[in-house]
């Protein structure tokens, strides 16, 4: 499936000119004595399609569940564009953010689940309207009109007046995609978004999201043990191993050339 160029243009995130749009600086997460991530530092660029690799328990979950403000980091900042994401200025000196700040800066964040979240008293267009016109406030005709595109984006523009539980796996994941860019994000934050799906319902998603990768400008940030997926898509890759970058390039090079004995380990190990 392909989006034709209006309704790429339409989700399109802001002009995207390849400035540092998301930064972490020395960023400490410890769960009790478990540092999952140590003094982390990268940056994604405007644009660009990055994605996390590593085993389990490597920390790149809590990346974006940092980005998306559902944990704090112990130590260090995150920025988002020209903003602190869990902290501001005032008086000259950071300081931890109020909530306001917050809201303010996360809205420019959308995230896509391991498990869909939708919301099942509520039909499938108006899971992908809730948001844009409670937060956004956006009228409802144009919530309405926006996830009618984005809804035949994903292939579901003949399920809007469909319950969550009347769809299956796949297509729960598609409205949980849709409902994500309805917010139009600058960043679109990518969670292991096949792992609760049937092997053959995979497939499906990927192309979704791929389709997304190539006729829109926004920034991905993607979580994923689907390595074919990862090459397909990514500017970049960055592995990650007990909470920190270990290695980052372009896909050819980190799945035909990896230079750190720890990504050949585990290169060799789910290819």
């Amino acid at each position: 499936m392909s989006a034709d160029s209006s309704t790429s243009q339409e989700i399109a995130n802001p002009a995207v000119d390849g400035s540092e749009l998301i930064r972490f600086d020395k960023v400490v997460k410890r769960y009790g004595s478990n540092t999952v991530l140590d003094e982390l530092d990268f940056s994604v660029a405007s644009g660009k399609h990055v994605t996390l690799i590593g085993p389990s328990g490597s920390g790149k979950t809590t990346i974006l569940r940092l980005l998306m403000t559902l944990v704090k980091p112990d130590e260090g900042t995150i920025g988002v564009g020209d903003r602190y994401l869990t902290h501001e200025e005032r008086g000259g000196r950071l300081v931890p953010a109020g909530e306001k700040h917050v809201r303010e800066v996360r809205k420019n964040i959308g995230m896509v689940f391991q498990q869909f979240n939708l919301f099942p008293n509520m039909k499938v267009l108006r899971n992908v309207t809730e948001a844009p016109v409670s937060v956004l406030g956006l009228s409802k005709d144009e919530a309405e009109a926006r996830a009618r595109e984005l809804l035949d984006l994903v292939g579901l523009g003949d399920r809007c007046d469909a319950y969550p539980s009347q769809l299956s796996g796949g297509q729960q994941q598609r409205v949980a995609i849709a409902r994500a860019l309805a917010m139009r994000p600058q960043v679109l934050l990518l969670d292991e978004v096949t792992s609760a799906l049937d092997p053959e319902l995979v497939a499906g998603v990927l192309d979704v999201l791929r389709d997304i990768a190539h006729t829109t400008d926004i920034t991905m940030l993607c979580v994923t043990h689907e390595m074919s997926f990862a090459r397909d898509i990514s500017d970049q890759v960055l592995m990650f191993d007990a909470g920190r970058v270990i290695e980052s390039g372009p896909p050819e090079q980190i799945f035909t050339e990896p230079e750190h004995e720890r990504t050949r380990e585990f290169l060799g190990a789910v290819l």
